[in-house]
């Protein structure tokens, strides 16, 4: 495990962060991270006066570099709602996906792309990728058998009511779709799911595909469940392709108001999963949990960071401990 030092000073359990996704990259040794907000009062200097994105990058998962700016607004059509930024190597190129919105427009999708996992990263096309007239949020990136790249998106519960989980194929410049969009599944047919939530709508949130060692193809996604608050489920696709049938797994993976995961591989080859929690923004850590396949079956291993011990949420909440984590973690 690295030390702390000058370019790596900030813990894994002080990153503030919503939807964390981690990029393993082979090419520059590092894992990286992207922020649509710094804690400014940590690092007063970087603090940017334009909607932007920063980067963090680590040696070891638990050391973070001074959040670096890799994106921001320029003459680019959205100002607002720069959410769940997670970036994909598509072609030799990295590209984040993420959500936009502006004053007055629906919420979409669009990919911005870059020679390094650093930026600095330049919209690809002029629009979101997501239906016109869709409120859309949380696109993924799929690449199916045939090299074809597809985006996996949320059309927004806000809209539609009961959320959905919805695909579009994408051009291989990633610029704009080249399909009509297709509904995999909607929020209701998790089992998991709080029945109490139907009150305010039925949420769908960040998708995440991959596909085990076993071929089976599932895909991580977050709702609310009845205690647990933010919960994190999986499906499996019973044809083994992105248009399913999907089939959602009874138990969810994470219930205690944590959510928006996703799974990547140590340089050495676990298997982990992260995510935020718990779900009240101020409090947002990362939570990375060392994962294992069993046939087409996923579980958590163990929860490595110590941040579910010092910040548990939903059914936790009363229980984890008041004293903080001090024990170091090693992969």
């Amino acid at each position: 495990m690295a030390s702390k030092s000058t370019e790596f000073p900030y813990s894994i359990r002080d990153v503030h962060i919503s939807d964390p996704y981690i990029l393993a990259d082979e090419k520059t040794g590092f894992y990286y991270t992207y922020v649509q907000f710094v804690d400014s009062k940590r690092f007063p200097d970087v603090k940017e006066n334009e909607p932007c994105f920063y980067v963090l990058k680590s040696p070891d998962l638990v050391n973070w570099s001074v959040p670096k700016v890799c994106f921001k607004k320029g003459d680019f059509w959205a100002d607002k709602d720069y959410w769940a930024p997670e970036c994909h190597i598509w072609n030799d190129k990295y590209y984040i996906i993420s959500s936009f919105r502006a004053e007055g427009k629906y919420r979409g999708c669009q990919c911005l792309m870059a020679d390094s996992p650093e930026g600095p990263f330049e919209p690809v096309g002029d629009e979101p990728v997501t239906p016109k007239g869709w409120h859309c949020l949380d696109g993924t990136l799929f690449v199916d058998d045939e090299k074809n790249p597809w985006m996996v998106f949320c059309h927004e519960w806000m809209q539609v009511y009961d959320g959905q989980i919805c695909a579009i194929k994408l051009d291989k410049s990633l610029s704009k779709a080249v399909s009509e969009p297709e509904i995999l599944f909607r929020a209701s047919e998790a089992p998991w799911r709080g029945k109490a939530a139907a009150d305010g709508g039925l949420v769908t949130d960040g998708p995440f595909l991959y596909r085990m060692k076993s071929g089976t193809l599932i895909m991580l996604w977050s709702s609310f469940s009845e205690r647990g608050g933010y919960t994190v489920g999986y499906a499996r696709s019973a044809s083994g392709t992105i248009h399913g049938p999907w089939i959602q797994e009874e138990i969810p993976l994470y219930a205690l108001d944590g959510g928006h995961a996703m799974l990547f591989k140590t340089f050495e080859g676990k298997l982990m999963m992260s995510l935020h929690c718990p779900n009240v923004h101020e409090r947002k850590r990362i939570l990375l949990f060392e994962m294992e396949e069993t046939g087409d079956k996923l579980a958590i291993r163990n929860e490595i960071t110590g941040n579910w011990y010092n910040n548990a949420g939903g059914g936790a909440e009363n229980w984890h401990y008041q004293s903080v984590c001090t024990e170091e973690f090693y992969l």
